[in-house]
């Protein structure tokens, strides 16, 4: 196993390589690579010889639900530890092999047709697939809403290896879900991923100022990701690395690259590590925060003031915007049976407070929690056995106050 300290060199571009190197566009990924294992196994070597300390395996797309729209679903568990095995042939031993989980195109509701439950069950196939293969972590990446975040950190985490979770925002500052960078943070932290950050969209110049605004609330290290390949241009090795620069002084201590890096941008930003003096971070501040899709709310200092009891009836909805406009700083919900949590995952989105839970049953707050996309308040007054309400806030990230 490779002794790592940090900064942590990751790996380049695997799409857009392969593309280069004769991977037809609109195939299965996964199946070329399985058809051209040589290909990829080049590659790879090839990031490991210009500095890479860790690859991901080719399984980005391997998960069920993209895997059936080349009806391959039943092939899930095969795929993926061909795939893993494919890697650990290319670099050996000495360097780290982690597993890929990333979107499957399901929209959870309210947003879509999809339950969270069969969102987690497809993470949980895929990551059981790659524990089995023998990967080092698993690497949720490129992910673009809370609800599949948390899914796969969730399926993730069930493995017991090291889960990384990083987001891909838009030039907005925002996932194409409104998902902010800072709420995003927040979540993955209480969920207990070793690292934290972003990925894809940008170049290194516009992710430097997102993760900048994280660095003070990183628990964790943080990883950056960006794109040599923008709308625009491709950021040859020698800019990429001049860009990047500002991400190592954001704070950046996990960095590799995405869309349209090339081994020559990873030996670059080796040359960079080699010669670069990297800031002391500041001091986290540890604020207990909780967290929405778009927001995070900081709580520390701050006299919390409770809505009056809100129920999880028809007007939940209109109730959760009306807190605000109470003078609350937290809306405080009752949950009390199934059908209650099926109107909290329809109108969650609409409150612009942080949610309390309020819940005297054990198996309804498991069920309100695994389905709050965010980081939520659990109230204390809960007549749930004090360690049963710590066990399950802890298990979904949620702050018992």
């Amino acid at each position: 196993m490779v002794d790592l300290t940090f900064p942590v060199l990751l790996d380049g571009a695997t799409g857009s390589n392969l593309m280069a190197r004769g991977m037809p566009r609109g195939v299965c990924v996964e199946q070329w690579v399985l058809e051209h294992p040589s290909v990829l196994q080049e590659l790879q070597k090839e990031f490991v010889a210009a500095g890479s300390q860790a690859v991901y395996a080719p399984t980005f797309g391997a998960n069920p639900v993209k895997l059936e729209t080349y009806g391959l679903a039943d092939q899930t568990e095969e795929i993926n530890r061909k795939l893993v095995a494919i890697s650990r042939e290319a670099v050996g031993e000495n360097t780290l092999v982690g597993g890929d989980l990333s979107p499957t195109g399901l929209f959870v509701e309210p947003f879509g047709e999809a339950s969270f439950d069969q969102l987690l069950n497809a993470y949980r196939r895929q990551a059981g697939a790659l524990k089995e293969a023998g990967v080092d972590f698993i690497v949720c990446e490129t992910l673009m809403s809370m609800a599949e975040a948390r899914a796969a950190v969730l399926a993730a985490r069930e493995t017991g290896l090291p889960v990384l979770a990083t987001a891909t925002v838009e030039g907005g500052g925002r996932s194409l879900s409104g998902m902010s960078p800072m709420a995003f943070l927040i979540a993955m932290q209480s969920l207990g991923v070793a690292a934290v950050g972003l990925n894809c969209s940008t170049g290194p110049a516009d992710m430097a100022s997102a993760l900048a605004e994280l660095t003070p609330y990183a628990a964790v290290p943080l990883i950056a990701k960006p794109n040599a390949s923008l709308p625009d241009r491709t950021l040859p090795p020698e800019q990429f690395v001049t860009d990047f620069q500002a991400l190592l002084q954001s704070g950046a201590r996990l960095i590799g690259g995405c869309c349209g890096t090339t081994p020559a941008h990873i030996a670059g930003l080796r040359a960079l590590l080699e010669q670069a003096v990297l800031p002391a971070l500041p001091p986290v501040q540890e604020a207990p925060a909780a967290a929405s899709e778009r927001e995070a709310f900081f709580l520390s200092g701050q006299d919390l003031k409770l809505s009056e009891p809100i129920s999880c009836g028809y007007s939940l909805g209109d109730d959760l915007i009306n807190a605000e406009d109470s003078g609350a700083t937290v809306a405080l919900v009752n949950v009390s049976a199934a059908e209650d949590v099926e109107a909290l995952v329809e109108n969650a989105h609409m409150s612009r407070l942080p949610i309390m839970l309020y819940c005297d049953s054990p198996a309804v707050l498991e069920l309100a929690l695994r389905n709050y996309q965010g980081v939520a308040l659990v109230s204390s007054r809960s007549e749930i056995d004090r360690e049963a309400l710590e066990l399950a806030s802890k298990k979904y990230g949620a702050i018992i106050y």
